[in-house]
């Protein structure tokens, strides 16, 4: 009998231990979620996005109406937020009724403008909630993620068009960041970016890569190859230089010289070439066209590719030295 009663207490006391631990437990939980800034509102409006148009109308100082001419509001789309049975604008921003009732402010809402309390990982992951797809696979990781890139660092997402999908409007977005490159692309020499004909989402991935410098393809060379076709090959006389980086001899986003080139001609060429291994030096004119008593006027200028014009490959039979 003495050993029941022990036994039941005992278990009375367990019993009692796990109903205080698991109060605690709940207590703790409540408070740690009632103290996260994704939990400061807790309720959704009654009607959805016509509760935002009452504050949030065009000509206000937060006007969202834009957004009815983007994709996010597409209706006949069930992927959208207004889709039939969508949440609407409290997808994204979440529960709003505390938001409304206070009468504005961040507070009690999911806001993505830099000033927010949610960090660029918090505003990020309710854009890839929706937008998973390949070219965003590498965005964890990836230069931009950590860097402490928001999506909305770049993109605009109530304006009717996202300046940062425009061509002509995209390079000003990156240039906030990317000032070298955007003096770089001042420069005499450049690809034809200024003029909206190629804008930086054509070579670079900016959700993220596997290539170096983030880019769209594994290599610089087959990335400039997407324009440059004919700079490919294989050639039955192939320039090494040239077939293992094109940024060897040009500056992709601009330089000073003609054709993007690093250096003026002969010093990009002797680079690797010096005069000892020509067939003749700056004083003779053996072996070269246009030579007089005080040597080739062709060396002299440095003009390299006067003579060795197929400097990116040659398919001739007698082109080994790149000169036809």
């Amino acid at each position: 009998m003495i050993n029941m009663t022990k036994t039941a207490i005992a278990v009375l006391i367990l019993v009692s231990g796990f109903a205080f631990n698991s109060v605690t437990f709940a207590e703790d939980a409540t408070k740690s979620l009632a103290s996260s800034p994704l939990s400061m509102g807790t309720e959704y409006t009654d009607t959805g996005a016509d509760t935002c148009l009452m504050c949030h109308t065009e000509g206000g100082d937060f006007p969202v109406m834009a957004i009815f001419k983007t994709k996010h509001a597409n209706r006949a789309d069930k992927r959208t937020p207004f889709a039939a049975g969508g949440l609407q604008c409290e997808a994204c921003h979440g529960p709003g009724k505390k938001h409304a009732d206070g009468g504005g402010g961040h507070d009690g809402i999911n806001s993505f403008e830099p000033s927010s309390f949610l960090t660029p990982q918090q505003r990020n992951k309710f854009c890839l909630e929706c937008h998973q797809n390949r070219s965003r696979m590498d965005w964890i990781g990836s230069k931009h993620d950590n860097n402490n890139l928001a999506c909305t660092d770049c993109h605009t997402i109530h304006a009717e068009r996202d300046p940062v999908r425009e061509k002509v409007a995209q390079p000003d977005v990156c240039y906030k960041c990317h000032k070298q490159q955007r003096a770089d692309f001042a420069k005499p020499s450049t690809h034809p970016v200024r003029y909206g004909k190629l804008a930086c989402s054509d070579c670079h991935s900016p959700h993220g890569s596997n290539a170096s410098a983030m880019l769209n393809k594994p290599t610089v060379n087959q990335t400039c190859y997407t324009c440059h076709a004919e700079k490919r090959g294989p050639f039955l006389w192939e320039h090494s230089p040239v077939a293992e980086d094109c940024t060897l001899c040009h500056s992709p986003h601009g330089t000073v010289r003609p054709a993007l080139l690093k250096k003026t001609p002969p010093l990009l060429c002797q680079q690797c070439h010096t005069v000892a291994g020509h067939p003749s030096v700056a004083r003779t004119s053996a072996s070269l066209p246009g030579g007089t008593g005080g040597g080739s006027a062709f060396l002299l200028a440095g003009s390299c590719t006067n003579c060795h014009s197929q400097i990116h490959g040659s398919n001739h039979p007698s082109g080994v030295k790149l000169m036809r």
